[in-house]
């Protein structure tokens, strides 16, 4: 039932480096980046979040601050797929929003528009600045656009079938079978305890691990199924499948393994990652065999701009017909995410990781197993979320490069001042005006912009003496922060999907 086969892992050559310089750009001052013939910026991932990050109104704040590029996006996004998919995002409720076939096409879309802003805002070129790219399960569809492996529209026409497909097979065997169905993350101490409480959870469930989960419960119903559908860190799995069987596998492992894991139900109705997703493989070997309706070419084109990290294996994808079967099987077999984020970082040595997408889960959970959060010394995880952060990830993009620059992001100032205490924003611009070069430039991209004024106002301290008041004071202040904490019940914020 569980799989923990270890695969022969491979080196891949880096690619160019890049700096960053200021240009002007629709009348906002931005920052552009240009190859240099040097190869020595750190190797670096990105890499996108799966389901349960979804939230109504996720992608207004990107249409507000950047409508150029984002509302031909949205546009895009109806057109291809023949529905208001951009009116459930923006102003759905949160039912229609968390149906399996809005939020998976809603996530994924979403997190190619922030990669788009990035690059067409910001001139930001993927392709000179990043080494490898994946996604944690369904976020494995972004990657592969974002590494050229697949076609936007081709990728949303998909994850939108998918998640049809998979909400039909929930109904269906909850209409045979009765009980509810679903995911539950469990985390442990540390890692020898997890690996202990992974062989208690298959010898209850009766399978010999040497075999393939998927394989060998496709004839057990969906009732009596348990497996692993995610091992997304050192202590943390997730597991999929029927809710009273996982309770009472709950309950066996306390009382006879000596096990206590800390659990929490998941926000999705399906188990995803198990054997009852059969349907959406075949349905995805099929789909991925058919040309493009648009291009009328293969849908998956090898090689990518970059390489891409599978789920299933934790290395990358070796050939188109490697992709395809590999993808296709993702969506019925465990995602190995830990296994993905340990290759990468002991392997091939990735000292940046930039998280793009919404939510925070995915760089937390890479920023505990690497042992960074935010920008070190030759490195560092982000999570680009909001407008307002990426002028501080760029800046750290380029401090990476040249350490000379790096320093460490200020302590959250005791004496911030309130919005009140700030009459207007032009008061700063004298102040600006005397800063040189790209210091100038920096202060200038938030003036400049003033959706993005607007919602993190003052700006951040990073050149002292300068502005007033810190990054963190004006979060707390207009409400902007997010949860740091790689698992926290209350919030169901643990990608399952």
């Amino acid at each position: 039932m569980l799989t923990s086969t270890r695969h022969e892992l491979s080196a891949v050559a880096v690619r160019g480096s890049a700096v960053l310089r200021p240009r002007l750009r629709h009348s906002t001052l931005r920052w552009s980046s240009t190859s240099t013939g040097a190869s020595t910026r750190p190797r670096t991932a990105i890499f996108f979040p799966g389901q349960g990050v979804q939230r109504v109104g996720m992608t207004t704040p990107w249409l507000t601050a950047f409508p150029r590029t984002v509302q031909p996006i949205l546009d895009e996004i109806d057109e291809t797929l023949g529905i208001r998919l951009s009116r459930i995002i923006e102003s759905g409720t949160n039912a229609e929003l968390n149906a399996t076939e809005n939020s998976q096409p809603a996530i994924m879309a979403t997190s190619v528009l922030i990669l788009r802003v990035l690059e067409q805002e910001f001139g930001f070129k993927t392709a000179e600045r990043v080494d490898f790219t994946l996604g944690h399960s369904l976020g494995e569809f972004a990657a592969l656009v974002a590494g050229g492996y697949l076609q936007f529209s081709d990728a949303l026409l998909m994850v939108r079938k998918r998640g049809e497909i998979m909400a039909q097979c929930t109904k269906e065997a909850w209409e045979k079978y009765g009980g509810e169905m679903g995911m539950v993350a469990l985390v442990c101490e540390n890692e020898n305890r997890m690996q202990d409480l992974l062989v208690a959870i298959d010898q209850f469930i009766g399978l010999s691990s040497c075999g393939s989960k998927y394989d060998s419960s496709v004839d057990v119903p969906p009732v009596q199924q348990v497996v692993v559908a995610n091992i997304n860190s050192k202590n943390q799995i997730v597991l999929s499948g029927s809710i009273e069987r996982i309770n009472t596998l709950l309950t066996h492992v306390r009382q006879f393994g000596g096990h206590d894991p800390r659990h929490v139900r998941l926000h999705a109705d399906s188990p995803f990652h198990s054997p009852l997703m059969k349907p959406a493989v075949e349905f995805m070997r099929k789909t991925l065999d058919f040309p493009s309706p648009r291009t009328r070419k293969d849908k998956v084109t090898f090689p990518g701009l970059m390489p891409c990290v599978s789920n299933t294996s934790g290395t990358p994808f070796t050939s188109r017909e490697n992709l395809k079967d590999q993808l296709a099987r993702q969506a019925a077999e465990t995602v190995h995410w830990w296994e993905s984020v340990r290759y990468l970082d002991k392997e091939e040595k990735v000292r940046r990781w930039i998280g793009i997408g919404p939510g925070k889960v995915g760089r937390n959970l890479v920023g505990k197993e690497v042992g960074m959060k935010g920008a070190t010394r030759g490195g560092g995880v982000w999570g680009l979320t909001s407008p307002h952060e990426i002028a501080d990830l760029i800046r750290e993009l380029d401090e990476t490069e040249n350490p000379s620059t790096f320093h460490p992001s200020s302590p959250p100032s005791s004496s911030s001042p309130s919005p009140s205490s700030t009459n207007s924003h032009s008061s700063a611009l004298p102040h600006v005006s005397r800063l040189a070069g790209q210091a100038a430039s920096r202060v200038a991209a938030y003036i400049s912009n003033p959706a993005i004024v607007q919602r993190l106002w003052p700006p951040p301290q990073r050149l002292p003496g300068i502005l007033p008041g810190g990054e963190a004071g004006a979060r707390l202040a207009y409400g902007l922060s997010h949860s740091e904490a790689m698992f926290k019940p209350e919030s169901g914020m643990i990608s399952s999907s």
